[in-house]
């Protein structure tokens, strides 16, 4: 399923001129070697884009696709580094670098000599004439022979024109493409076609964490993989056609940067069906952001968002809830990528699922708080302790985070987990942790409507709401409020740093303690601010009038998650901004 919906979606965007066809792709070239018609090096150019506050990037050019390399000498046609172009590298290997020029002169001899083209004579005599030895005495190389060395890719250009852009040379480079294939023929597992089976498949470059030379999706290399003596990928017949088109696809998703997210160490990549791209933009701002995608407003984004969740097309975007939509996760895995996750679904029904996640996230939020939601990242960011040396939430969770919002269903139980974790450790309720509290418990009791927590998990106070966990919360935030008001000047320690825990797992103890701490921290107030502390005594009394049993010796996880959101909603009031 992933590699028909990838070889899909490339054939959509070949239709439509978007990705280079079979036997050619895109590559990054920071160089180009500058020929006469003699072959002569004349100047070696810098091929670099910079934009506004940013570094040089290397151009991006549409070259014959590039070999699978390993260990073994294996040259590019009409582009590669200084060791097989120029025969010189900075790893102190002379050796090895003469003997990748002498594979890339043999590889350009057999496609060109036969060829009537300027261009083509050009190479030929370039590779015939010059010598590695004395590269580096070169005057094109002249202060350039370190960046040029460092690991940059070169092209060719003669007599002022790429040559990759010469038409025979083009043809020649399909036909040797179109014929250079050995091995069995088989039916292949994508395109159900008898074709030519691709013992290896073209590298896949972008998945954060993997090899930067590139990973595998599909890859066999030791003889546990392998069975009925098959090797490679004749274990999993793929026809090399198929094999370009999937990688091609998903190499240009990662280089699009509206086409993929990185959440913890799971790149996620994510397409319409039919390769339009308005997709992908639309999708990163609802499922990943705080913010609409570029040229829309906050009011009309959350608007196509809501009309999207019902069903509803929105021609002014040129979005179809019906349109397939894609979402696939991949993780590194040494020279391998390993799928996470693959969802597929309609567009709509992705939009319903994030829209239900946002909904039940949606909680108070403080003044100083900008983002109308909590994205993906902003909620994983929850998880993590943020005075640690790495802020990487946990790899497997995040991925069933993501699944979850994508996909509708409940959420992981290590979610919560770490939530509860971070608030022990911390004291500290903030309104990404309630929100996840509150979303969990929403989505878990979706279907039982008569459950005492929905009652609780609200987005904001619920002043009715009798359950006994719940009040205790609020009633711990008012004798909190009450003892800061009762100082003049900063606390050194609070009832939250030493019985906060205490209160919301084991309540018995900790509020016989805490009742009457409270009453001396009430008489100093109302002492010192008498109508403060008359307001917060009605607070108080009102609430500590709910509690309608005895208080327990002992909460479940269920009930301090609910003492919790107490605790949050009752804050959020009393330091709320007052307007008027």
């Amino acid at each position: 399923m992933i590699l028909q919906a990838l070889t899909s979606y490339y054939e959509s965007l070949a239709e439509k001129g978007q990705i280079a066809r079979p036997g050619w792709s895109s590559a990054r070239i920071a160089w180009a070697i500058m020929l006469d018609r003699d072959g002569v090096l004349r100047r070696i150019a810098p091929l670099q884009t910079q934009a506004e506050g940013r570094k040089p990037q290397a151009m991006s050019f549409v070259l014959p696709a590039p070999v699978k390399r390993t260990v073994a000498i294996d040259p590019n046609f009409l582009w590669d580094n200084a060791s097989y172009l120029l025969g010189i590298d900075s790893k102190g290997k002379p050796e090895r670098s003469r003997r990748c020029f002498e594979a890339a002169a043999a590889l350009h001899h057999k496609l060109l000599d036969d060829l009537d083209s300027a261009a083509a004579r050009a190479i030929c005599r370039f590779f015939d004439s010059w010598e590695p030895a004395e590269a580096s005495a070169h005057p094109a190389l002249n202060g350039i022979l370190d960046q040029v060395t460092a690991g940059g890719n070169l092209l060719f250009m003669a007599d002022g024109s790429y040559a990759h852009d010469d038409p025979q040379i083009k043809r020649a480079w399909q036909s040797f493409y179109d014929g250079s294939g050995f091995g069995e023929i088989a039916q292949c597992l994508v395109t159900g076609k008898a074709e030519l089976v691709a013992p290896v498949h073209p590298a896949i470059k972008g998945v954060m964490g993997a090899q930067s030379s590139g990973a595998a999706l599909v890859s066999f290399n030791a003889p546990a993989f392998n069975s009925y003596g098959k090797e490679q990928g004749y274990n999993a017949p793929i026809g090399k056609s198929a094999a370009f088109a999937y990688t091609a696809a998903l190499n240009h998703l990662l280089s699009e940067k509206n086409s993929h997210k990185q959440i913890g160490d799971t790149t996620i990549v994510y397409w319409a069906e039919g390769g339009e791209t308005q997709y992908q933009g639309f999708s990163a701002a609802a499922m990943f952001e705080d913010a609409p995608p570029e040229g829309m407003d906050e009011d009309a984004f959350r608007s196509a968002v809501a009309k999207l969740a019902k069903g509803l097309p929105c021609p002014e975007q040129g979005l179809d809830p019906d349109r397939t939509f894609y979402i696939l996760g991949l993780t590194p895995n040494a020279a391998r990528l390993s799928v996470r996750f693959f969802y597929r679904d309609s567009f709509g029904r992705l939009m319903k699922n994030v829209n239900d996640h946002h909904e039940r996230m949606a909680i108070v939020r403080p003044s100083y708080d900008p983002h109308p939601t909590i994205p993906l990242w902003a909620l994983l960011r929850e998880t993590v302790n943020q005075n640690a040396r790495t802020k990487t939430p946990s790899p497997v969770m995040a991925g069933a985070v993501a699944r979850a919002v994508f996909s509708g269903g409940l959420y992981p139980a290590s979610l919560l987990q770490a939530v509860m974790l971070r608030i022990r450790a911390e004291h500290e309720v903030t309104r990404g942790r309630a929100a996840i509290i509150k979303a969990y418990y929403l989505r878990l009791y979706a279907n039982m409507p008569e459950s005492t927590l929905l009652e609780v998990m609200q987005m904001q106070l619920n002043e009715s709401c009798t359950y006994l966990p719940y009040v205790l919360g609020r009633l711990f935030a008012i004798m909190e409020k009450i003892q800061i008001e009762s100082v003049n000047g900063p606390l050194n320690r609070t009832i939250k740093d030493s019985l906060f825990n205490a209160a919301a797992t084991t309540p018995n103890s900790a509020f016989a303690r805490l009742f009457p701490l409270n009453e001396y921290h009430l008489k100093k107030l109302l002492r010192d601010k008498k109508g403060l502390g008359i307001i917060y005594d009605n607070m108080k009394s009102h609430i500590a009038a709910m509690i309608n049993s005895p208080i327990p010796s002992r909460f479940s996880n269920e009930e301090t998650n609910c003492f919790y959101i107490g605790y949050y909603h009752q804050r959020h009031q009393l330091y709320e901004k007052k307007e008027g």
